[in-house]
């Protein structure tokens, strides 16, 4: 099963980087507790080459949609309230659910994107999760689409678009709204673009 989530990792110089991620997790997650998971990043992605050099991270679940929007796009302003991990070099967000501090544990792969199996090493049972409206899924499917706007021809990230847009309209509140904005905004400048081939 994947869980969508966010991770931060750190680079050699100690920066944060904030990214959606989609873990791999066992079917029967939460129930049996959260032992291992494993993690595919694009090789071209900070959180990859991150990954690569210090191989220890957090993965948080998280009900901020629009936090999950703003690292999707790679605009994550201002950064929001995080302190020291316990056991492994990195950061922990304070407003998410439960965070897991992970180490890498073996990695494989292919050219595109590479396997990284990741052993929690300490769990943090954060706040109790109130749980996921449909404006909140449909945010968190908008921005899976931007992270697509590369690779999808644009009208049918803009068709989907609209059929997202109510959901939130009618579902969402005001950080949902401004999500969804940040992301058809992102959208509509990268798919004026041309794609690189």
């Amino acid at each position: 099963m994947i869980l969508e989530g966010i991770v931060t990792t750190v680079d050699e110089l100690g920066r944060v980087n904030i990214a959606p991620m989609g873990p791999i997790v066992p079917d029967d997650y939460p129930a049996s507790g959260l032992l291992s998971f494993t993690l595919l990043p694009f090789r071209t992605s900070q959180t990859h080459a991150n990954l690569s050099r210090h191989p220890e991270g957090v993965l948080h679940v998280s009900e901020d949609v629009l936090l999950l929007a703003q690292a999707a796009i790679g605009e994550v302003r201002p950064a929001p309230a995080m302190r020291d991990a316990v056991r492994v070099r990195g950061k922990i967000l304070v407003e998410a659910c439960r965070a897991y501090e992970f180490r890498i544990v073996s990695r494989s792969g292919d050219p595109l994107r590479e396997r990284f199996t990741a052993e929690v090493v300490q769990t943090h049972p954060l706040r109790d999760a109130f749980g996921l409206n449909r404006a909140k899924f449909a945010v968190l499917e908008a921005a899976i689409l931007a992270t697509r706007v590369h690779l999808l021809p644009l009208d049918v990230i803009e068709e989907d678009f609209r059929r997202l847009l109510p959901l939130v309209e009618k579902t969402g509140g005001p950080r949902e709204v401004e999500a969804f904005a940040l992301l058809q905004k992102y959208v509509a400048e990268r798919g004026s673009r041309p794609v690189d081939p």
